[in-house]
């Protein structure tokens, strides 16, 4: 029985010496979808759960209903921070002049007012230590993490001190969600539990 040859390997298994830059996941052939540039390396998405897609779908729509004239709401979408990160936040909120072509794969991180990202098992550590401290360096105004607390949603919101140039909490939110910045918000939460989960939990009470 003959034996179908391995295909070629993929030019971005090798890193080229310094890693990889901002420009090359334009031109790479074949990257998986959301891949990211992170220190020069290029960081791939494991399968999604259901919690991370209800909760990423959630806060789109939501924001999007929300969000003043000025603003975009984007979800899934790659931001030059510099040459070596370009990060994929699961929602931002971009100054809405920013949004100019169809045909654009990334934005500014100068123009992101809001980073949303939602939590999984592999990415706890960007997400809490790695991905804040970029997106501080770049003076990204908000910064918002959403974590999955045995089926319910839990945000953690933090805003840039201008003074230290770091991220300071301003609130951890379980059941609603009341912020005024980067615009008024007023969220229910308990809309990213699947609908049965909720009607279970009231039936008990």
């Amino acid at each position: 029985m003959s034996v179908d040859p391995e295909g070629p390997e993929p030019r971005w298994a090798v890193p080229p010496e310094g890693g990889w830059t901002a420009d090359d996941l334009d031109t790479l052939p074949n990257l998986p979808p959301h891949t990211e540039l992170i220190d020069g390396s290029l960081v791939f998405v494991s399968p999604q759960t259901l919690f991370h897609s209800r909760a990423v779908s959630f806060f789109e729509w939501q924001l999007q209903s929300l969000a003043p004239p000025d603003l975009e709401v984007v979800r899934g979408f790659t931001i030059d921070i510099d040459r070596y990160n370009r990060p994929e936040p699961d929602v931002i909120v971009v100054d809405g002049e920013i949004v100019q072509n169809p045909s654009q794969t990334r934005f500014p991180a100068a123009s992101v007012q809001l980073a949303i990202e939602v939590v999984s098992d592999e990415s706890v550590t960007r997400d809490r230590e790695t991905k804040p401290t970029k997106y501080a360096r770049a003076k990204i105004p908000h910064y918002w993490r959403v974590e999955n607390h045995d089926g319910r949603a839990v945000v953690y919101v933090f805003e840039l001190e201008p003074a230290t140039g770091a991220y300071t909490s301003t609130g951890i939110f379980h059941d609603r969600m009341k912020v005024s910045v980067p615009f008024p918000v007023d969220l229910d939460l308990s809309a990213i539990t699947p609908r049965r989960r909720v009607a279970g939990s009231s039936s008990k009470t």
